[in-house]
């Protein structure tokens, strides 16, 4: 994508860390929405804590800068008005790193996720210094005040912990809020989000940007008496929701699944004080752990499941079991962002107790299982390219770069008085 002096646009993406070793969904996304903007035409400078080293050769085309030091103190962060995530992240060194990197002229900038809304002033103080001003650019992975707002409302532990968790729902709120208010551009991963950010009706230009899928396909597969009897969970269970996820899933269906011979395998890294505390009383859950090769894991697996009860948005790990050929278990609520034509063929409950009673149900039912699989495997292939999310993304910002420069974009039109109105709007965050 090129903006009108013909040259490539030159965008700067503030994100939280390297998405590389990508071993979560969120960094998944934001390396490969990156990539695909890259591949699209567009120069990609992408900053974030980790080795600028770890990205793979195919991944060169993205500029990776690591940002120097640390994070802050998760301590400290308790004190700040900015959420935990973005407190940890506004350290001293990134504040240096974006200086620098802002004496450069960029035609777009790029917030990837709420957390990077610790830099939302000092870009919008550049919107209205630079010539021609950069379009400001919101990169959500979830509605997050919403999931805030469920994991707030199911927290356990002690009245401290509890109280937490509270208050930085409270600032996660506020921060995505003034995020969404101030941006010229929101991308969201599924409807459901874009609808719910931009519900107040002023809000920004939105685009939805579903995931694309760029990893193993397996090879057709037919499930039958020799399939073990086992169905399977693949993930990264590092942050505190899918912690949360797992273990009511886990609690729900060990019993059950233990008491119809149906085996429980948990793939993925399991932070060691929850696996200990599930595996005490787990009789037919496996934890294996980290695995190179989920697919072959998922090939001797009848069925998969995706039991997320908190949590919006789209869930990666769809596309993983997609393109491995299993089929799908799910909650209804779970499966937001993903058409009708892919949900008809997959096992949707409402809540885990039936959800497990589904599987139990159809685990042996052979000609269902392989018609689910193979049904949607065939809608999925041609619904989630990669190389579409960057065209897409390129040309909104294209566009939204155009107007600026020719003065069609209102705050472009009324200047700096605009800027100081819209930059006191709300106390700024530290």
């Amino acid at each position: 994508m090129q903006p009108e002096s013909g040259n490539a646009l030159r965008i700067l993406w503030i994100a939280r860390y390297m998405p590389y070793p990508a071993d979560a969904g969120a960094k998944v996304y934001s390396a490969k929405l990156a990539e695909s903007l890259a591949a699209a035409g567009a120069s990609v400078r992408f900053l974030g804590f980790g080795a600028a080293g770890a990205a793979p050769p195919e991944a060169q085309h993205v500029e990776w800068v690591s940002v120097p030091d640390g994070r802050r103190s998760e301590w400290l962060a308790l004190f700040s008005r900015l959420p935990n995530g973005a407190a940890v992240d506004a350290s001293p060194g990134y504040r240096r790193l974006l200086e620098e990197q802002l004496r450069e002229a960029w035609d777009a900038i790029v917030l990837d996720t709420y957390a990077a809304g610790w830099a939302l002033d000092r870009c919008l103080a550049q919107r209205f210094t630079a010539q021609p001003p950069p379009a400001i650019v919101h990169v959500s992975h979830n509605h997050e005040a919403a999931v805030w707002r469920d994991l707030s409302a199911s927290a356990s532990g002690s009245l401290a912990r509890r109280f937490v968790v509270r208050l930085n729902a409270l600032k996660v709120r506020a921060l995505e809020q003034r995020v969404v208010r101030h941006v010229d551009l929101l991308t969201t991963i599924t409807d459901e989000d874009r609808a719910a950010l931009t519900r107040a009706g002023d809000g920004p230009q939105a685009i939805t940007l579903t995931p694309g899928y760029s990893g193993t396909v397996a090879a057709p597969r037919s499930i039958d008496a020799a399939t073990p009897r086992r169905v399977a969970i693949v993930g990264s269970f590092h942050w505190v929701m899918k912690q949360e996820n797992l273990r009511r899933f886990v609690q729900t269906a060990d019993t059950v699944f233990a008491q119809h011979d149906i085996q429980l395998d948990i793939i993925g890294a399991v932070p060691d004080r929850l696996r200990e505390e599930l595996a005490a009383n787990a009789r037919a859950t496996r934890f294996l752990g980290f695995v190179d090769d989920p697919v072959a894991c998922l090939a001797q697996a009848r069925m998969a499941v995706v039991p997320e009860v908190i949590g919006g948005g789209f869930k990666l790990k769809f596309l993983d079991y997609l393109f491995a050929r299993v089929p799908i278990a799910t909650l209804a609520d779970a499966a937001a962002g993903l058409p009708p034509s892919l949900r008809e063929h997959m096992l949707l409950r409402d809540d885990l107790e039936s959800l497990t009673a589904g599987i139990v149900a159809d685990i042996d039912r052979f000609d269902l299982l392989d018609r689910r699989q193979e049904q949607a495997y065939e809608v999925a292939r041609s619904l989630y390219r990669w190389q579409d999310r960057g065209t897409q993304l390129g040309r909104a910002i294209a566009q939204i770069h155009r107007r600026q420069r020719v003065g069609e974009d209102p705050s472009a039109r009324n200047g700096p008085a605009t800027a100081l109105k819209r930059l006191s709007a709300s106390t700024p965050v530290k």
